[in-house]
């Protein structure tokens, strides 16, 4: 769960581990600061959501160091991902051109929105589950997602009545 978790917001298998691995480094660490206030799994995706956020951040100012290498010259490797034979080459496109525009669309939401959003939606917790996860109220989760629901559908029909112009 600690994985899968991690997996949505940084959207890498490898880094989705890495992640998991500091979380539990993390709560090993800070155990005896567990108040038995929440439980141990409400906790545990504390750390998770926190490490997962702090490496989207590390990653894009290695982005804008990357973006500046480039602009000297120096190119970064090009990772090639193989694509599954079972869709034709314009389906393939097409279905990751979707999943890059609601990335980018789910990307440029505040990091307390895109929170709640995604543990809502990916995740399935209740609101009160993800109230303690973030430590607010029940309505300022209610609150987070509805305005990233609002914020997504403002973004997404920008660009798609954007593309069909």
């Amino acid at each position: 769960m600690v994985i899968n978790t991690c997996y949505r917001f940084v959207l890498n298998r490898e880094d989705a581990e890495d992640i998991a691995q500091e979380v539990f480094i993390e709560a090993y660490r800070s155990l005896e600061r567990f108040r038995n206030e929440s439980k141990l799994s409400t906790w545990l995706y504390r750390i998770a959501v926190t490490k997962s956020l702090d490496h989207l951040r590390k990653k894009k100012r290695k982005k804008r160091f990357s973006s500046l290498k480039r602009m000297i010259g120096q190119e970064d490797p090009i990772q090639e991902i193989a694509l599954p034979d079972n869709d034709t080459p314009s389906d393939l496109c097409l279905e990751q051109e979707r999943v890059k525009v609601l990335q980018n669309a789910l990307d440029s939401l505040p990091d307390n929105q895109k929170t709640a959003f995604l543990l809502s939606k990916s995740d399935g917790y209740s609101n009160q589950e993800i109230a303690d996860i973030m430590q607010t109220s029940v309505s300022a989760i209610e609150s987070l997602i509805h305005r990233a629901k609002k914020n997504l559908q403002k973004k997404l029909e920008k660009h798609y009545s954007a593309e069909k112009a």
